[in-house]
């Protein structure tokens, strides 16, 4: 076997012990220490990775990468039910990648905040084309623009996002925390497109 042939399966089996490590742990928990208990040499995984934080951004670029593969794969973003159906499906077959990704975009590391921001770049593109294809089937209000929907989608995105990372959300579980996000989060973009009263001419 070639030298590089060699080196190829040594970071798969680095980064397959790295996203179990990071999906059970998370980063704060997650330790080179135990990824090398699956019988990888230490002096490898230093020599193929810089360090921990290289670890981890490898793990989160293939977490979202593959998310974002999913979703295209489904062909979904013109309908955001169908959207959100596709990424609960791909969180509940792909745990660890989950976690990986909820916690960077729920928690993210604050020295990491830049590299996290560009490994999460393609799956905001994602959004991006799904707020704007929902918004493009609506009739706005006088006055508001395609521009300023899709930013009231972005800044309510964020400020959902805010709460699952507050006090509010502390003592439970991430898989609970992770159901209740993809659950509740439907339900709000359905209550900010369409409001939660019925009109006078609603029966």
């Amino acid at each position: 076997m070639k030298q590089e042939e060699k080196t190829k399966l040594t970071v798969a089996k680095i980064i397959d012990a790295a996203m179990h490590e990071f999906g059970k742990n998370g980063y704060t928990g997650g330790a080179v220490n135990n990824i090398c208990k699956s019988g990888i040499n230490k002096g490898l995984v230093y020599h193929n990775f810089k360090d921990k934080d290289a670890l981890y951004m490898a793990c989160l670029e293939i977490s979202c990468n593959k998310l974002v593969d999913y979703i295209k794969e489904k062909n979904c973003t013109s309908d955001i039910l169908k959207y959100m159906e596709a990424r609960m499906s791909f969180f509940e077959a792909f745990p660890d990648e989950a976690h990986i990704f909820f916690e960077a975009v729920l928690m993210p590391q604050e020295h990491l905040y830049n590299d996290i921001k560009k490994a999460l770049c393609d799956f905001e593109k994602i959004n991006e084309a799904v707020y704007r294809n929902t918004v493009a089937g609506l009739r706005l209000r006088d006055g508001v623009t395609m521009d300023d929907a899709v930013l009231y989608f972005h800044e309510m995105q964020n400020m959902f996002n805010a709460y699952f990372s507050s006090p509010a959300y502390r003592n439970t579980a991430f898989d609970e925390k992770i159901i209740s996000h993809e659950t509740n989060l439907p339900k709000l973009l359905n209550f900010m497109l369409y409001g939660i009263v019925k009109g006078d001419d609603e029966e």
